[in-house]
């Protein structure tokens, strides 16, 4: 069974950086899309930023309010996920959390979810 747990979250400045990592556990047979979410509080969850593709051409979507300074990426075992926050803000506080669209034979596309992590930023 694959597993995600989320770290590097924290408490940051605004303008500063964080790099939060997702470490995927278990036998992984396929993966369709890796991404990033967020949820702040009071609000829904809200897409971040997503990876996906094949042959080492990985092909990233951001959402407009990150475009520009969060990076996605992941490692070439598409074992760990990345998001590199710069010049963040006090509205990019919220727990981020990992999806992975897990393909598994005979049952297709299987969601997975992290537990998340909180990121805090203050003005």
């Amino acid at each position: 069974q694959v597993q995600l747990v989320e770290s590097g979250g924290g408490l940051v400045q605004a303008g500063g950086s964080l790099r939060l990592s997702c470490a995927a556990t278990g036998k992984i047979f396929g993966i369709n899309r890796m991404i990033w979410y967020r949820q702040a509080p009071g609000k829904e969850r809200e897409m971040v930023a997503s990876i996906s593709g094949n042959d080492h051409r990985d092909q990233t979507t951001y959402a407009d309010f990150v475009q520009g300074r969060f990076t996605i990426s992941r490692d070439k075992t598409q074992r760990t996920l990345y998001l590199q926050m710069d010049s963040v803000q006090p509205e990019d506080t919220g727990v981020y959390y990992c999806y992975v669209g897990h393909l598994v034979p005979l049952e297709g596309v299987v969601e997975i979810w992290g537990r998340g992590t909180p990121v805090t930023v203050s003005s």
